[in-house]
């Protein structure tokens, strides 16, 4: 006797791709989530030994990737947290090919003009900085002509959940006219949440053309979490899947993934 398909998650299940803030809730779409997201990191890489910078938080899961893909990776760590989870084992030791840098992931000051050929900043970093348009231009400054720079963000339909979840109905009512918008969560802190066209005209705006924009995942967590429950040797067939999908709907999902090279100068 099959199992009842499992009812969509809450908004409070969907906070931390850590999966901490759901408890086991979601196992089994977490560890899809992060095996989609390798695969990703994986395609997305440049074919050759590169120089990849990586602002994306200093938990090194990102950086030893791209490290194990043969790339030079430097890895910016937040002043306050410069070490690694010790859950990760070592705190502190990078990975074979990683150089860690203790600094700003917001504004790169310390590196200069087209000295990277690859940016990655996952985990959601550029919705932590609020000011996300200098983040981009500062990405814009240090990419080589050609390189190009991989990001996840929070999307606006993950940002309307958690208003209404918290019944900020005056913030939602303002929403389709705003330019910025800002998410207070729970824990006191704010993020910023992009649809797919802010995000274009972001990347626009600092000089990189937009190569795709897509949901990290398509398939949504229920359906992930139905069909590990009922076969759990089906993970590499829905991560194949979800590589798969051809142009999946821009506004689906929490998170928002986007690919984009700069072509020329960057703008200041």
């Amino acid at each position: 006797m099959h199992s009842a398909r499992p009812s969509e998650p809450t908004i409070a299940s969907l906070r931390d791709s850590s999966g901490a803030a759901a408890g086991d809730s979601l196992a089994r779409y977490w560890t899809f989530y992060r095996a989609v997201a390798d695969a990703q990191l994986a395609r997305w890489l440049p074919p050759r030994p590169s120089r990849v910078l990586d602002i994306s938080g200093g938990h090194g899961r990102t950086a030893d990737r791209a490290a194990g893909a043969g790339h030079t990776v430097l890895e910016v760590r937040d002043p306050e947290r410069p070490g690694r989870s010790a859950a990760r084992g070592e705190p502190g030791r990078p990975a074979r090919g990683t150089i860690p840098l203790v600094g700003d992931s917001g504004t790169l000051s310390y590196l200069v003009d087209a000295s990277v050929d690859a940016v990655i900043a996952e985990n959601r970093v550029l919705s932590r900085h609020l000011a996300t348009e200098a983040t981009i231009a500062e990405i814009a400054r240090v990419l080589r002509p050609g390189g190009r720079v991989l990001l996840c963000v929070d999307s606006l339909t993950l940002g309307m959940a958690l208003l209404a979840e918290r019944n900020y109905w005056a913030h939602l009512s303002d929403v389709p006219s705003a330019e910025v918008v800002l998410v207070p969560w729970p824990d006191g802190t704010i993020t910023r949440s992009f649809s797919s066209h802010q995000l274009r005209e972001l990347l626009a705006d600092a000089g990189l053309d937009v190569e795709w924009i897509r949901p990290r995942t398509a398939l949504s967590p229920s359906t992930v979490e139905h069909v590990l429950a009922e076969s759990p040797d089906a993970l590499p067939r829905l991560i194949r899947t979800e590589l798969s999908a051809g142009r999946p709907d821009e506004s689906l999902g929490f998170h928002l993934l986007a690919s984009a090279r700069r072509t020329g100068r960057p703008r200041r």
